[in-house]
């Protein structure tokens, strides 16, 4: 009974117990997708650590990346050989010019355009830029030019504004923009757009305008020739000024012989008159007094 049972058990079909579970283990989705592509994934990735480890084998790649890639930067199509500027004047073209130093010809592929639009969108000239390669080998730049509005004098220097009080330019003589009104004082280029409705208000007396002055960093005072001034209030400076353009209209108030018209109140205008004008008219009341004393 023994031999034949010994033989029984030599050709029993049934698997193992280790090898039921590795069929399992190998019938399950993930374990074949790692075997079929995880592990040669890994001896690829194995491979090329390897390979990358060698400084001459890094060497020669980047030296091939490299030249692969002026082959492709030197071809025709992407040479840039001249450059276009649209919108700006002469002078601030030959800026654009000096703050972008590119020397044409040169590809496409080594132009920073970013880095180009920023410096000349730096330029105090210039609004907005726009920058481009356009075919056939051509670098255009279309540029939005500030336009000077006011001329600004602080602290002995002159300096070009635009209408929102952004610097333009520098000015080396007022007489090379007398087409421009001036305006004076520190912090008169934050209130710009006061200053130009001041400005407009005092379209009337413009033939005698001289400027405006920021007193205090608060207020403006219009200047006319033969000294005179219209001191106007912190608030509601245009509405002052248009009351006194209307009596000067009425009554011909600033053709008189006075200093000032003060209007910092506007509850209690005052006007100031000359020394001379008061010695006047003290010796006007006094022939007027002693003609009633006889």
């Amino acid at each position: 009974m023994q031999p034949i049972e010994r033989a029984a058990r030599r050709h029993d079909p049934a698997p193992s117990r280790w090898a039921y579970r590795m069929h399992r283990l190998w019938l399950t989705p993930a374990v074949r997708r790692l075997l079929r592509l995880g592990v040669p994934v890994a001896i690829s990735g194995l491979a090329l650590l390897y390979v990358f480890s060698q400084p001459q084998n890094r060497t020669v790649l980047t030296q091939m990346v490299s030249e692969i890639r002026r082959t492709i930067a030197e071809r025709p199509e992407f040479m840039v050989t001249t450059m276009t500027i649209d919108g700006a004047s002469a002078e601030l073209a030959a800026d654009i010019r000096e703050v972008v130093p590119v020397d044409f010809p040169i590809s496409s592929f080594d132009l920073d355009l970013a880095a180009m639009q920023a410096m000349v969108a730096g330029l105090d000239a210039v609004a907005q830029a726009d920058l481009k390669v356009q075919p056939g080998g051509v670098l255009h730049l279309n540029v939005a030019e500030r336009v000077p509005a006011v001329v600004w004098r602080a602290e002995g220097n002159l300096e070009l504004l635009d209408e929102g009080g952004r610097r333009v330019a520098a000015l080396a003589e007022r007489g090379t923009r007398a087409d421009l009104p001036l305006i004076a004082g520190i912090g008169a280029d934050r209130d710009v757009p006061e200053a130009l409705e001041l400005l407009a208000a005092a379209g009337p007396v413009s033939d005698r305008l001289r400027g405006l002055v920021r007193v205090g960093e608060r207020r403006w005072d219009l200047v006319l020739d033969r000294d005179q001034r219209i001191m106007l209030p912190e608030t509601g400076a245009v509405t002052a000024l248009e009351r006194v353009v209307a009596l000067h209209q009425a009554q011909d108030m600033l053709a008189r012989d006075l200093a000032a018209v003060d209007m910092r109140n506007p509850a209690r205008p005052t006007l100031r008159m000359r020394p001379h004008a008061v010695a006047e008219l003290h010796r006007i009341k006094g022939i007027e007094l002693g003609d009633i004393l006889q």
